[in-house]
């Protein structure tokens, strides 16, 4: 690059790498703790939440470990492990409520836009699984962040309440369904743009179309990020005192450019998604549910199959999936060279370690590469037998990029969650990995501003505070507590509905409604 296109350096307080939900909700809360910092926000794309917050790159599920089995797993001694769900569901609590806050306080706008209730359903067949659901429902119902599960192992009750998935099943096998109306569906690229507005409204600079080409640490601890306008070519050079990259699949090589030791024996493995989806009123008329399954044998936990109710730009659509893909691009828009140039010495000994342990992935992924059309479509009849191929369309969803984190002794692991890295300094964080990702944006970046910001996080409590009444506590070991601030989100959120919607598919008459908070109406025979 010549330096006839380099312009001078400008100084940032804070530069945000990407668009997307993780930095729009970092952006938003030092916005709210910090008024008077200056923010700027860099994203290679010309628009906002356009790779993996964009609502068709994602299954739009709000994770709060509700459904998804792969977080209740069962124990050698046929006990159920609720762990893992408590934690998860601990955090979507944290950001539930930071939305509520940000909805009474202006800084969101539109309620409907981004979150919508939609009840979340785990799914099961086999008598062995529904003794398994069974389980993991008693072991749930203690907890008074799962108070509302249902087990329900009666046919005629499966049939009222998932109408398109009942038509056609002969019911040969026993079936069985946790149920709960405290789920929501949620589209990460709707709320993100409305928190990066509220950024920019009150000051916060945004370069859209540009790309970080480089970042490198200065002598009094500061980052020059060096930043090229992908339509003209010419290079901003950034001086910050801080750096955030959220830059989805491409966090990982940013870091590596930076050079902190923190990022030194991690790499990725890009796994890319596939649905299968429909807007035709006389199939999602019969379903309004996110009804999650078991992964195939030998399968990752991320591929569980899933038949969901996504609600967009204010049309209902029916997802069902994931079928996975492969490029070796670490985003849906990004270089055919991200995975090649990401092997490094330093992480050389990971990847070839994860290569050597995880074939079944790689079985895995060879036969969901060889599935034809008729193939998903048979697929989904497991969960709707009555499903017609002429109704479903193949939607390339976005790339994700498992984390392969250094171990010692083992060369590498595969992990399936999210890994916040941050530099000993605390100049610089980014966050890599995928599921529950957006979902728990908030504590997440919760955990960044800690790190990161270690003098100034005890004096943001009291605000942080104010925006996270339960910031700090347990709300599964406080019940009250848990009643009154989700209450307060259902009401600010406009998802009273959510019972009327869990009981009943759109156009299926339902006698009575599932039982909300605190509710004790008599439930129909096989609905515990």
């Amino acid at each position: 690059m010549s330096d006839a296109k380099t312009s001078q350096t400008v100084k940032t307080d804070v530069v945000l790498v990407g668009a997307g939900i993780m930095s729009a909700t970092l952006g938003a809360l030092l916005r709210l703790v910090e008024p008077n910092w200056s923010i700027t926000m860099i994203e290679r794309l010309d628009g906002a939440a356009a790779e993996s917050s964009d609502p068709w790159n994602n299954a739009g599920t709000g994770h709060s470990a509700l459904c998804e089995l792969n977080y209740t797993p069962e124990n050698a001694d046929g006990s159920i492990d609720i762990s893992k769900a408590v934690t998860v569901n601990e955090q979507f609590q944290v950001s539930r409520q930071f939305w509520s806050h940000a909805l009474e306080s202006g800084v969101l706008t539109d309620a409907r836009s981004f979150i919508n209730p939609v009840p979340h359903v785990s799914f099961v067949e086999g008598a062995d699984r529904v003794e398994y659901l069974r389980k993991r429902r008693d072991a749930l119902a203690s907890n008074p962040l799962f108070a509302t599960t249902e087990f329900i192992n009666d046919n005629d009750e499966f049939a009222r309440r998932l109408p398109f998935m009942a038509a056609q099943r002969t019911f040969a096998e026993p079936v069985a369904l946790n149920w709960t109306t405290d789920g929501t569906d949620i589209d990460f690229g709707a709320l993100s743009k409305q928190l990066i507005g509220y950024g920019v409204r009150n000051g916060t600079s945004v370069l859209f179309g540009h790309e970080v080409r480089n970042l490198s640490k200065n002598s009094d601890g500061t980052w020059t990020v060096k930043v090229r306008n992908r339509r003209t070519g010419l290079v901003r050079r950034i001086e910050a005192k801080f750096v955030f990259v959220g830059a989805g699949g491409d966090a990982l090589p940013l870091l590596q450019k930076s050079g902190i030791a923190e990022a030194k024996g991690y790499g990725g493995f890009p796994v890319g998604g596939q649905f299968l989806r429909t807007s035709n009123a006389s199939v999602t008329a019969g379903h309004r549910a996110k009804v999650y399954g078991f992964p195939p044998l030998g399968a990752p936990p991320m591929s569980a199959p899933h038949l969901d109710t996504r609600i967009i730009n204010g049309k209902q659509w029916l997802l069902f999936g994931p079928f996975a893909g492969w490029s070796p691009k670490f985003l849906k828009q990004g270089h055919f060279l991200d995975l090649p140039l990401s092997v490094k010495p330093d992480n050389l000994a990971s990847m070839v370690g994860v290569g050597l342990t995880q074939m079944s992935l790689v079985n895995y992924l060879i036969a969901q590469l060889l599935m034809s059309e008729a193939d998903r479509v048979d697929a989904l009849r497991v969960f709707a037998p009555s499903a017609q191929d002429a109704d479903w369309e193949l939607s390339v969803a976005g790339q994700r990029v498992q984390v392969i984190k250094p171990a010692k002794g083992k060369g590498g692991t595969l992990e399936f969650g999210t890994t916040v890295l941050s530099a000993a300094d605390g100049s610089i964080a980014g966050l890599l990995g995928a599921s529950p990702g957006a979902s728990t944006a908030v504590p997440a970046m919760l955990e960044v501003m800690e790190r990161c910001f270690a003098d100034q996080y005890a004096q943001w409590q009291p605000k942080l505070k104010e925006m996270i009444p339960s910031l700090g506590t347990k709300l599964s070991e406080n019940p009250a507590l848990f009643d009154e601030v989700w209450s307060w989100g259902t009401k600010v959120l406009g998802l009273e509905a959510g019972a009327d919607a869990g009981a009943q598919a759109l156009t299926v008459g339902a006698d009575a409604p599932s039982p909300a908070h605190g509710s004790d109406d008599p439930e129909p025979a096989g609905v515990v």
